[in-house]
């Protein structure tokens, strides 16, 4: 009898592993807070999905961070924008949390890292503890939260990769988030595929009048199409205790009844997350700033987010016919928001086609391209964009037309300009620039490299490019001190750095021929000194910073300070 309650428990288990393969009650939450979130995972963001949770910090930076369970740091990483600071954490289990934004570290990794920056005698640095070195208790403090690197507001990204290095959603742990409310639509748009398809007779992509219904589902006007279809929506979720409107986790789409899509953002790997721009419709995006999710798979996708997908999502519409396409939207906690489309099948002969843009030149998606004119050449490697296309390329003096910046690229391509008709002086301050702004009257370095007489830059970007010239050296002000001054009080050293054109390069700052590690916060142009690093133990002390840009302008700032 007992065996059979022992098999029987075993049994019970397996099922239980099997329906939920993701460890419940093993990660804790990384703050002692309520979960409010401003971000979700997999939500869509430029370029890339959202990899973690954004956990909101009550406006407030330094809140306590706690490791999500025993383990030991194996990443650290300090870099300007990205994450900024962040933190890697490997457990037993084999899953790794990433902490980042993070302020600072707690006492024992904070010094670990300091002494290494000390050695490197550098600020951004990437390091790798050994098993044994920096182990991690459960409920430990590790860090304090921050608003470094590419962060726009004081929160803590929070994320669960498995053994792959592949983000997972931390929700399927069991990190909970108070959520009752349905997802909203936004939008809802139907793609003709082909020549002969059309839509409330267009052959253009068509804008459907969204009805909201009282029981908090939509439809739309009743719509006449013909041929291969597409649907696209735009949607998003918000959480009982925020109003961000965030990412949502399932999408699901059925042809009189059959399921044929479905996208469930549930696991992505990092390889893949560029391909976002395939999900999305890209042109609608940069004219419209809104992210049409596109419920069909075209060639070259590879995303793997797509399940049960039949005929690539797309419906065949014949003549004659009355069908219902419905989507069903959810969130994590399973509230869920259903769109229907009625279609009345009826062909037509008097039909709008949208125009293609025909140009001089012409890039096949599968094969290398080479454009050149004047003294302008672009290289695209095969597979840089996704689709075949017309591309506008135009140079006119030294101002390259490349396209618009509405045809997304997977890959780096290569711009090159001769500058051999430029003075040796003039030369060494040249750079590739992007045109952006309003006006296009803002140029945005592009990392230059410079080989006799060429000067290249790779970019994913299409659009207007332009010889940028910087002749100026960057500024150097210090915050809160001056000349002679007495800081015996003072916790921190703050110089303000700065470079309108080209932008900064690197800097370095000593006292008394000693270099000093100054933190470089890129969004406030700040560069600040610890004093608790106690490595200024002098009375009189020679500050000297030294600020490159981009093109090699440097600045030297020097100053004395006291302490005592």
């Amino acid at each position: 009898m007992r065996n059979r309650f022992i098999f029987i428990l075993l049994i019970f288990t397996q099922l239980a592993t099997t329906q939920n393969p993701y460890p419940q009650d093993y990660f804790r939450s990384p703050l002692d807070v309520t979960l409010v979130l401003s971000g979700t995972f997999a939500e869509l963001r430029s370029n890339h999905f959202h990899s973690g949770l954004d956990i909101k910090t009550q406006q407030r930076e330094g809140l306590k961070v706690f490791a999500a369970a025993k383990g030991y740091v194996s990443r650290i990483k300090i870099s300007h924008w990205g994450y900024g600071k962040a933190l890697y954490i490997t457990h037993p289990n084999g899953y790794t949390t990433v902490y980042a934004h993070l302020k600072k570290f707690s006492p024992k990794i904070e010094a670990y890292v300091k002494k290494i920056q000390y050695e490197k005698e550098t600020f951004e640095i990437e390091l790798f503890p050994t098993v044994v070195e920096l182990l991690i208790d459960t409920d430990e403090i590790i860090a304090f939260s921050g608003n470094t690197g590419g962060s726009s507001a004081p929160h803590l990204h929070f994320e669960i990769r498995d053994k792959s290095e592949r983000p997972i959603n931390p929700m399927l742990f069991g990190i909970d988030i108070k959520d009752t409310k349905r997802p909203t639509i936004l939008g809802v748009y139907a793609y003709p595929i082909d020549e002969k398809s059309h839509v409330n007779q267009t052959n253009k992509k068509t804008k459907l009048r969204l009805i909201p219904q009282t029981n908090g589902n939509y439809t739309v006007e009743n719509i006449k199409a013909f041929g291969k279809i597409g649907f696209g929506i735009i949607t998003y979720d918000r959480q009982d205790l925020a109003a961000n409107k965030n990412g949502v986790s399932n999408i699901q789409t059925f042809f009189n009844g059959n399921k044929n899509f479905e996208i469930d953002f549930k696991r992505f790997s990092f390889n893949e997350t560029k391909h976002l721009n395939r999900l999305i419709d890209y042109a609608h995006f940069k004219n419209n700033k809104s992210r049409i999710q596109k419920l069909f798979v075209q060639p070259n996708n590879p995303l793997s987010l797509y399940k049960s997908v039949d005929e690539n999502g797309y419906i065949n519409v014949e003549d004659s016919t009355a069908s219902i396409y419905k989507v069903r939207i959810k969130d994590f906690k399973g509230n869920d928001t259903w769109l229907t489309i009625p279609i009345a099948g009826e062909n037509s002969n008097n039909i709008t086609y949208k125009k293609d843009e025909i140009t001089d030149h012409y890039v096949y998606a599968d094969q290398v391209t080479n454009l050149k004119e004047q003294n302008v050449s672009v290289y695209f490697p095969s597979n840089t964009f996704y689709d075949d296309f017309f591309i506008d390329f135009r140079v006119n003096n030294d101002t390259l037309t490349l396209h618009r910046p509405t045809v997304s690229a997977q890959k780096y391509f290569t711009i090159s300009y001769d500058i051999s008709n430029y003075t040796e002086a003039d030369k060494d301050k040249l750079f590739i620039a992007r045109l952006v702004g309003y006006y296009k009257n803002y140029l945005a370095y592009t990392s230059t490299t410079k080989k006799g007489n060429l000067l290249s830059a790779r970019s994913k970007i299409l659009d207007t490019y332009v010889l940028g010239v910087d002749t100026e050296d960057p500024e150097i002000k210090p915050v809160n001190f001056k000349e002679g001054k007495w800081l015996s009080k003072y916790r921190y050293l703050k110089v303000k750095v700065k470079d309108e054109i080209s932008g900064i390069k690197n800097y370095r700052a000593t006292v008394n021929g000693k270099w000093i590690l100054m933190e470089y916060d890129a969004k406030k142009n700040l560069l600040t000194h610890d004093f608790n690093d106690n490595v200024i133990t002098d009375t009189k002390n020679n500050l000297k910073i030294i600020v490159t840009d981009n093109v090699g302008n440097s600045s030297t700032f020097e100053t004395i300070f006291f302490r005592k």
